[in-house]
């Protein structure tokens, strides 16, 4: 599924070419394991817009290097929501970029609880004064299930960008 990131190529070209401005893209990511950065830098040119991730498999470095609350994970764990948008967050102010997409999920075989099964993910998105998530549950196995947390945080960070840029090119329509 070459096309995701390829389309987040064209999008952070599309918004260079409207504003005039750089638009960076980092990811930090658990159970996915640096697949998403592999998945962006597998685009040529993709240096001129991707800055970096971070695997960020144990608490202690989501903790001590992406600066998310022990808190947050003693209460909601470390597959949640708000451990998710903690990383995005922490993600975007180590790497120094625009937008961050995080993951943490169960990937499986083991790991699950009856609240939290195998296949639950949660992927982050964090710009300067944007913080999305999403909730996903997935039903393959472990190569399965990681391979689809990609798929679908690619998707997301895509529709973030679609969506972004045609506000920006709204604005600057009005303005003319």
């Amino acid at each position: 599924m070459a096309e995701l990131e390829a389309e987040i190529a064209r999008q952070v070209k599309q918004y260079q070419s409207e504003t005039g401005k750089s638009l960076t893209i980092g990811t930090v990511e658990s159970a996915t394991g640096g697949r998403i950065a592999d998945r962006i830098t597998n685009v040529a040119g993709s240096s001129d817009y991707f800055k970096g991730s971070v695997v960020a498999y144990s608490n202690e470095v989501k903790i001590g290097l992406l600066a998310v609350r022990r808190e947050t994970i003693d209460n909601y764990g470390a597959v949640s929501e708000q451990t998710a948008l903690e990383m995005a967050r922490g993600g975007r102010k180590l790497l120094d970029i625009d937008i961050c997409i995080s993951t943490t999920g169960i990937a499986g075989p083991a790991g699950s609880t009856s609240e939290k099964p195998v296949g639950l993910f949660y992927l982050g998105l964090a710009t300067e004064d944007t913080f999305l998530s999403q909730k996903h549950t997935l039903r393959g196995d472990r190569e399965g299930n990681k391979r689809d947390a990609v798929e679908a945080a690619l998707s997301m960070l895509k529709q973030y960008l679609v969506q972004y840029i045609n506000n920006i090119g709204r604005s600057q329509r009005h303005k003319d």
